[in-house]
């Protein structure tokens, strides 16, 4: 009998504020992103907040917000803002954008 698929595909943008930049935040992000299977991209904003836009499975997102809501351990997370958007595709892989 096969597992039924529930997985829905999504787009995610996130902003994280705190103390984001300087600590090795985006690659955390990058890593976690990679590990749950999504693609997409992270930057840092000017302001000191850093920026996560992601697709894949709203799951694996969901996850992604946790682990963004803890960052590494040299990170302060004040908040994590985001809203969902409609899945895109436009994307094939995560990386870190400068």
């Amino acid at each position: 009998m096969e597992a039924e698929n529930n997985s829905e595909l999504a787009r995610l943008q996130a902003i994280i504020s705190g103390a984001v930049q300087g600590v090795g935040f985006r690659y955390f992000t990058m890593d976690a992103a990679y590990e749950l299977g999504l693609t997409g991209w992270v930057r840092n904003l000017h302001g000191r907040s850093v920026e996560v836009v992601a697709e894949g499975e709203r799951e694996a997102l969901e996850k992604l917000i946790e682990k963004l809501r803890h960052g590494p351990r040299s990170a302060r997370v004040d908040e994590v803002r985001f809203s969902w958007h409609p899945y895109q595709g436009e994307f094939d892989r995560f990386e870190v954008r400068f």
